[in-house]
């Protein structure tokens, strides 16, 4: 099939790649050249980039208006599909392709529909997740089913570590999608409850300490390594790097911070969370140790 692919960062890489190993994408959308790191350099996505490395045309857009539809109707494609581009797909641009477009979704819906679906999926405490690709509308995640896959969520997993496996996963999953709608395959229509994963904030990165440890510990996961999880340390900004569940040690008061030998603790409403890597204000990021023994303290409060 021609197929136009609509994506920015690293993990649409994969469907890229694999799409074109086995259609002829005749063009990709991304998102234009970004500044990045200190000296807010000009830098190409990476979908920008792999589509360059595969010889593919690369259309850079912040937004899907009437210049991108014009670009994309010249090159009569069959089939649209896109992986976290960034922004909407809308009329004239979604009818353009002859079989209109197509999305790989990070989550089962119609369950988290929205623009952070791995995050929210990990905050919430859910064991199982997966990844749906289905028909794009108008509405928000809510066209048909073309296919869905599942994967548990490991224990200790953080929201970025599930979504490079499902980046993965999916890219083979669309692929055989791709395959599956040139035979002529039907999609079914959404079923089951249906739950909103808005974009995460920094205010949704703060750590709660009041909170039982599972759910602090789900939250920390849920929002590493963005938006970052952070708390404020006596009045100092601390993110919370890496962390880990310390349901064999006394309880601490919520939000009180001790150190035990070269093990840094603090309290939660449940058992304490041991905090492993922090990243204080101005500083590098560090064990929590060597944090902890800059600091001289015998005992702080997180808020």
């Amino acid at each position: 099939m021609r197929l136009v692919f609509a994506g920015t960062p690293a993990v649409a890489v994969p469907s890229l790649e694999t799409l074109a190993a086995r259609h002829e994408v005749v063009a990709v959308i991304t998102r234009a050249d970004a500044p990045l790191g200190r000296k807010r350099v000009l830098t190409p996505s990476p979908v920008a980039v792999a589509a360059t490395a595969l010889g593919v045309p690369v259309i850079k857009a912040n937004r899907l208006d009437e210049e991108v539809t014009s670009q994309v109707a010249a090159l009569s494609p069959d089939l649209g599909v896109i992986v976290a581009y960034g922004g909407l797909v809308r009329e004239p641009l979604l009818s353009t392709p002859a079989r209109g477009w197509i999305n790989l979704h990070f989550s089962l819906l119609p369950r988290w529909r929205g623009a952070a679906p791995v995050q929210w999926a990990v905050i919430s405490g859910d064991n199982t997740t997966g990844a749906t690709v289905f028909q794009l509308q108008p509405g928000l995640d809510d066209g048909p089913v073309w296919s869905t896959s599942t994967t548990p969520i490991a224990p200790h997993e953080t929201s970025g570590n599930l979504l490079g496996r499902l980046a993965d996963s999916g890219a083979e999953q669309l692929a055989d999608t791709v395959d599956a709608i040139a035979a002529g395959a039907s999609p079914r229509e959404q079923s089951g409850e249906i739950t909103l994963a808005p974009k995460l904030g920094i205010d949704d990165a703060r750590l709660d300490f009041s909170q039982p440890l599972e759910v602090v510990y789900a939250r920390l996961r849920g929002v590493t390594p963005e938006p970052g999880a952070f708390t404020e340390i006596d009045g100092v900004r601390v993110k919370v790097l890496e962390a880990a569940p310390a349901r064999d040690r006394a309880r601490l008061d919520p939000g009180v911070v001790e150190a035990a030998g070269r093990h840094v603790y603090v309290g939660t409403g449940g058992a304490p969370l041991e905090l492993v890597t922090v990243h204080p204000a101005g500083k590098k990021p560090m064990p929590a140790a060597d944090w902890w023994r800059g600091a001289g303290a015998e005992r702080m409060v997180a808020r």
